[in-house]
């Protein structure tokens, strides 16, 4: 299911009908966005779009359309793309291979079970490590040295045991990732996805080491969050061009693990349900910034959210319900 536990909405299989696509962007699907959007106050704007084509771009309150938004830690999904490319070109072995060799010198008092941590493990966010999200991530964000922090976390599960969702693993991962490469993360983004795609990858925080940070803060227009997005429902091929490869996206959706705070599955970086009798694959970040990705119907869809405000279980819950109570019977889908 699409949603939290504490608020779970009964999807029922249904036959596709045949998907409308003459709907600009203003017309009927604006109009019931807008409307299904008003109990939701800290939504900033939707953007959707089936076969690629956009059917509705609607801005309520925030950054206007075209100014690049926080999408917090939707950055994790790019990030494990990156990883998909930085692997199909020989950067990395592969997602079994060690990261505390890519590291450089480590911290003093490692525990010894940090060698067995994996690339996979990060991306998985399986490190074993105590979490540095949640009501951890404000000791993690005020450390002079994040990647050393997250590393020295004692132990609460085995490397590769329970899901523990911590931005410090995916820090982890990217810091791995820019130094076998031998450039900064934001070169990588902008060369690998930004470059082929032709959208602005702007640059986001780094950390008091200088790396940019692997996971969280990035900033992207809707409308470039919506081409990768399309990019990844296409197989990872943008105008001819193979940008991710398409056997890392089907890797990246197959389920590995499980949130014990939502019960939602999640790949490699990617978050996974279904709804509606389809599979839905999604990027979500801190306050409801969202990529939804519906193969069976063609669709993409955008939502941002207020990046600054506190946690709200209910404003997720009306973004997963606007999604398959509005957009997608809208678009096709039976239920």
């Amino acid at each position: 299911m699409l949603l939290p536990r504490r608020v779970l909405i009964g999807l029922s299989l249904g036959a596709l009908a045949q998907p409308a696509l003459s709907q600009p962007a203003g017309s009927a699907l604006g109009d019931v966005l807008r409307a299904a959007a008003a109990g939701l106050p800290r939504l900033h704007s939707v953007t959707v779009s089936q076969q690629g084509r956009i059917l509705a771009e609607m801005h309520l309150r925030g950054p206007a359309l075209d100014v690049p938004h926080k999408i917090k830690s939707a950055s994790k999904t790019l990030l494990a793309a990156l990883v998909g490319i930085a692997i199909a070109r020989g950067v990395l072995r592969g997602v079994d291979q060690p990261v505390l060799p890519l590291l450089g010198p480590p911290p003093r008092g490692l525990d010894p079970r940090v060698e067995g941590i994996t690339i996979g493990h990060l991306l998985t966010m399986r490190a074993g490590l105590e979490r540095t999200s949640g009501a951890n991530y404000g000791g993690w964000a005020a450390a002079r040295d994040p990647v050393a922090y997250a590393l020295t976390r004692p132990f609460v599960d085995e490397p590769g045991g329970e899901m523990q969702y911590s931005t410090g693993s995916t820090h982890i991962l990217g810091a791995a990732l820019a130094r076998a490469a031998g450039r900064p993360l934001l070169d990588l983004a902008r060369d690998w996805l930004g470059e082929p795609l032709g959208i602005a990858v702007p640059p986001w925080p780094r950390d008091p080491q200088g790396r940019y940070y692997g996971g969280n803060d990035m900033r992207l227009t809707p409308r470039a969050l919506l081409r990768f997005g399309e990019c990844c429902r296409l197989g990872g091929s943008w105008n001819g061009a193979q940008v991710v490869p398409a056997a890392w996206l089907a890797e990246s959706w197959v389920p590995r693990t499980r949130s014990a705070w939502s019960g939602q599955s999640y790949g490699y970086g990617w978050w996974i349900a279904a709804a509606r009798g389809m599979p839905v694959y999604f990027a979500w970040g801190y306050g409801g910034q969202m990529l939804y990705l519906v193969p069976g119907l063609a669709l993409s869809a955008v939502m941002m959210s207020d990046p600054a405000a506190p946690r709200d279980p209910e404003h997720m819950a009306g973004l997963h319900a606007l999604l398959t109570e509005t957009i997608m019977p809208a678009l096709g889908a039976a239920g």
